[in-house]
């Protein structure tokens, strides 16, 4: 392994801090869609928020933002706004009054929740005619050697763990059920320019990593770092990367 693989060796070492760092940004004419299909702009929930990476851009769009996440860890990283507030919370038991909210919205999320009683949950807290929005970004784009060696990483060599539910993610929560009025959202994407550290530094925060480490395979990881390292070229070179982002919007 060569000096610049072997100070990349522990990349994969990360918390939530890492998650807050590396977890790309949604765009912010994301949050200014979802407010103009909302029937008002009083209150917005954001539901397995994270660290607020979609909260913080509600923010602007609406009187008061709540962000709930089950984990202590991720509201801990959240940066603090005027009017906006975290708490910890399951997406089946939100901890708000009925008849409250004009948009809820669930970002790369809404695959681990209980959607029945999410959405019975949603109903409750709902306005009349309230915009629910499960949102996620797919698989990245990355050209060239690097993006044909990210693609045998991401189908060949971490993709035995990943968890079940990675599949919706993956199909965009197409195959989701979602019995709601839905609406067509525009098409949107997540446009970034990384340096190498920052790209790891986003795949350490994948769940199917943490299987890979607790399963013992760490040297998938080493061996997909090194490579990727050697193809970069100097790592402090920026190269461009894309998500494209899926929308399941229903009005309830």
């Amino acid at each position: 392994m060569n000096s610049s693989a072997t100070t990349l060796k522990n990349w994969f070492e990360q918390g939530g801090q890492a998650y807050a760092r590396f977890r790309p940004e949604y765009p912010p004419e994301l949050a200014a869609y979802l407010a103009s299909v909302a029937p008002d702009r009083r209150l917005a929930v954001d539901v397995g928020c994270g660290n607020g990476q979609l909260t913080k851009h509600l923010a602007a769009h609406f009187s008061t933002v709540v962000g709930l996440d089950p984990s202590g860890d991720q509201i801990t990283h959240a940066v603090p706004q005027e009017n906006v507030s975290y708490d910890s919370a399951p997406a089946e038991a939100l901890p708000l009054p009925g008849r409250c909210a004009s948009l809820i919205t669930a970002a790369q999320a809404a695959h681990w929740f209980d959607l029945p009683k999410f959405y019975s949950e949603a109903r409750r807290v709902a306005v009349p005619n309230a915009i629910l929005a499960l949102i996620s970004y797919g698989v990245l784009c990355l050209g060239g050697p690097l993006g044909a060696r990210f693609e045998q990483f991401y189908c060949h060599e971490i993709g035995p763990y990943w968890p079940a539910e990675r599949k919706l993610v993956d199909s965009g929560y197409a195959t989701l059920d979602f019995p709601f009025t839905e609406l067509e959202g525009p098409s949107i994407a997540i446009h970034l320019e990384w340096c190498l550290e920052e790209f790891l530094g986003y795949v350490s925060t994948w769940s199917a990593v943490r299987s890979a480490k607790e399963s013992g395979r760490e040297e998938v990881l080493h061996r997909f770092a090194t490579d990727l390292a050697e193809l970069w070229g100097d790592r402090a070179i920026r190269h461009s990367i894309t998500w494209p982002i899926n929308m399941r919007i229903g009005q309830l």
